[in-house]
């Protein structure tokens, strides 16, 4: 027994030099990463709070940590795409089809499309702007009276109620939503209406441009396709005799009796007609995908919760329907009240200065403390 255990030795040995030797020649860049990933596995087996949510999120955290990085670096460019091709739709608005508003709608139409169109613009390019450059608020990293719910392990700071840790940004926002790739910024206290404004004015936009330019589409779509039969249908040039046995040129137009002349396809009129087919198809898909998110945050909004909030009610609901209670949310007011919380509308008048107008309000509150109770009577007589 004792040659086998002094081979087990030695081969222990060599393995932990083997070990030492490979993390030596190790780049840097790569040991850190390694290291993290060695300290995942083993906290699966020194763990004993283990279960299959924490290893399910040990699994997908270089996933999670791979969508962060490229959020990260390339907010930059999402925010480039927006504008550029909210820019385009805006540039064949102006050039495309306004003359063409100009001259076939009358007066009444005429001033409804421009009206709503400029409102509709101002409401986007307001929204955007703000959403993006208003930080949505961050808890104070210095000591305070604040209460606090929790503590994040990442900031090493406490957290206020609603406020969670966002791993894009690097630290906890105010009553956080997500982070929004399309904005390079989170979606938090300070920001959370412009951005619901931004999304509700941005689909309203995508679908006045699908509706009222369907005719367009639909006429640009067949003169194309048209002209591109035609241009197949050409064989080359007719020869007397041949054109009536092929059927180049009729044989009216030969006895002279009918004149066979196309209209000319011009360039600028092929590119129009291109152009209004990328507004339609693009402000057509917009309206779908962006109408959908904008009715799941109208929902949100309308029960008073965030996008993370409505995953940690769901399970705290569940969990309190096991033991037959009612899990109520406590940051609710009622449907009507949290609209009116969440515009900062205080008197009739803001309806129309805070939500139908472009307005820099600051919302209800501070971000850090919150009614614990619901209201049971209107708390805004609007």
């Amino acid at each position: 027994m004792r040659p086998c255990s002094t081979v087990m030795h030695l081969l222990l040995r060599w393995m932990r030099r083997c070990g030492r030797h490979s993390r030596s020649r190790m780049p840097r860049r790569l040991k850190q990463p390694v290291s993290y990933i060695r300290l995942i596995f083993k906290s699966l087996y020194f763990n004993s709070l283990t279960n299959s949510e924490v290893v399910l999120d040990c699994i997908l955290e270089p996933v999670f940590w791979m969508v962060e990085v490229v959020t990260r670096w390339f907010g930059m460019v999402f925010v480039f795409l927006v504008v550029a091709l909210t820019s385009s739709v805006v540039f064949i608005a102006y050039f495309c089809l306004l003359p063409l508003v100009l001259q076939t709608y009358s007066p009444g139409w005429m001033m409804w499309h421009i009206c709503y169109g400029h409102w509709n613009l101002v409401m986007i390019v307001f929204h955007y702007y703000k959403a993006t450059k208003t930080p949505p608020g961050y808890p104070p990293k210095i000591k305070n009276d604040v209460p606090f719910v929790s503590f994040c392990k990442k900031c090493v700071i406490p957290k206020p109620a609603r406020s969670h840790h966002c791993g894009i940004c690097k630290t906890c926002i105010l009553k956080m939503d997500h982070h929004c790739p399309w904005l390079n910024n989170c979606v938090g206290h300070y920001n959370h209406r412009y951005f619901f404004s931004f999304c509700l004015c941005l689909t309203l936009g995508c679908m006045y441009c699908s509706i009222s330019g369907r005719n367009l589409f639909i006429d640009a779509y067949n003169a194309i396709d048209q002209f591109r039969h035609l241009d197949a249908e050409k064989q080359g040039v007719p020869v007397t005799g041949i054109g009536l046995l092929i059927g180049i040129v009729p044989s009216e137009a030969m006895a002279g009796k009918v004149e066979v002349s196309q209209p000319p396809y011009t360039y600028k009129d092929r590119m129009f007609h291109k152009s209004v087919i990328y507004m339609w198809v693009l402000t057509s898909t917009v309206a779908v995908a962006l109408g959908a998110l904008t009715l799941w945050h109208a929902v949100l909004i309308t029960c008073g919760e965030t996008s993370i909030e409505r995953h940690i009610n769901n399970k705290e609901a569940k969990r309190l329907a096991k033991r037959g209670k009612v899990y109520r949310n406590p940051f609710s007011y009622g449907k009507l009240n949290n609209w009116k919380v969440f515009f900062g509308v205080e008197k009739r008048s803001h309806w129309l200065t805070r939500v139908l107008l472009p307005s820099g309000h600051t919302p209800y509150g501070d971000g850090l403390t919150w009614d614990i109770y619901p209201l049971k009577k209107d708390m805004m007589q609007v």
